[in-house]
């Protein structure tokens, strides 16, 4: 399906916000997005999305240069707001989950190496970057930008966008301000980016979520979590989106930063296979279970967000390089057996079919 049969049939409040032909996103990775996937999706029509998480302001200006020389098309950045609860732990505590993951270290052989001096970037210097780059799109999760944000992304041309699991996030996003909103079904992949409730409180299936937010909000609504094919789209149009977010289809692609045992991962998880857990983050994810998760969920010693994070990727970098799945982030959603396709222009054609004409 070419561009312009694009335009012609999905045209709508959104594309026209975002300045692309085709109502789809690519949804943002945290840590496993490249820049082939999101300039592919971008050139097909769509909006290319990429995960900022754990970027200095260095790296995000280089990554615009590397997007900006593979594409002359819309494509967006994605931050994580603090929540507030961000913490480091206490050093018992922090020993502790060092011992749980001890052995998992040991699997990749390396040692457990010394706490950095600080866990993340600094929020402020990661937003400043993200807006000297001058996405055509930001989009937040875990919060509410707050107005300065808004206002500094509005000066630079960039569309904001945030992220809702329940329809009381959904308006509090609207009333911030923000120019569209995901709304983020239980059945995506990846952090659960509830922000007003526990993610635990926050699991709302897409099937109820999209129609509740569509008639709580005027701004644009994309539809994302369990879509995978054209049928995923047709049914988030006819719940009252104006767009579709995909990950795991995408993800399973070969322009996509996943290795051969995560796309392995992917087509052998059924939906009720995959699992929410805390163990390699810290934060509530939904993901395939494998030795490190029950491992670290066994030992029951998780150092809070972002530590944890850090921890585990140490391990998880090393894994993801041998190629050992059982030890990496496994991150899926749960229509996982449906993300079969091996390029991303192969999925883009597949999700375009079920677009409204």
């Amino acid at each position: 399906m070419n561009s312009q049969n694009h335009h012609s049939l999905s045209s709508n409040a959104l594309t026209r916000l975002l300045g692309v032909e085709a109502p789809i996103v690519l949804a943002p990775f945290g840590g496993l997005s490249s820049v082939e996937l999101t300039a592919r999706v971008s050139e097909l029509g769509g909006l290319g999305s990429y995960g900022l998480y754990g970027y200095d302001a260095d790296r995000i200006l280089r990554t615009a240069e590397e997007l900006r020389a593979a594409t002359s098309r819309p494509f967006s950045f994605n931050l994580w707001l603090s929540t507030g609860t961000e913490r480091d732990p206490e050093p018992d505590e922090y020993a502790r989950a060092v011992e749980a993951v001890r052995p998992l270290f040991a699997e990749v052989g390396m040692e457990v190496p010394d706490a950095p001096a600080r866990f993340l970037p600094p929020f402020e210097e990661q937003l400043q970057a993200a807006l000297d780059a001058r996405p055509a799109a930001l989009s937040f999760v875990f919060g509410v930008p707050g107005r300065d944000i808004l206002e500094a992304a509005h000066e630079h041309g960039i569309v904001v966008i945030g992220s809702a699991t329940t329809v009381d996030e959904a308006v509090a996003l609207e009333q911030g301000g923000v120019d569209a909103i995901v709304a983020t079904g239980a059945e995506a992949a990846g952090h659960k980016v509830a922000f007003l409730e526990p993610a635990e409180r926050s699991m709302v299936g897409l099937f109820a979520l999209v129609p509740q937010v569509r008639d709580a909000v005027e701004v644009p609504v994309i539809a994302a979590g369990g879509i995978a094919d054209r049928r995923g789209v047709r049914a988030a149009f006819a719940l009252g989106a104006d767009g579709a977010q995909v990950g795991t289809a995408f993800l399973h692609t070969k322009e996509s930063a996943a290795n051969d045992a995560h796309r392995a991962a992917i087509e052998a998880t059924p939906a009720h296979g995959s699992v929410l857990t805390r163990a390699m983050s810290g934060r509530l994810s939904r993901g395939a279970s494998n030795l490190a998760v029950r491992t670290i969920e066994q030992a029951d010693a998780i150092a809070p967000f972002p530590a944890q994070n850090w921890l585990t990727g140490r391990f998880r970098a090393a894994a993801g390089a041998q190629g050992k799945g059982e030890l990496q982030s496994l991150w899926l959603g749960q229509a996982s057996r449906l993300a079969t396709l091996q390029t991303a222009d192969a999925v883009f054609e597949e999700l375009a079919a079920g677009l409204p004409s």
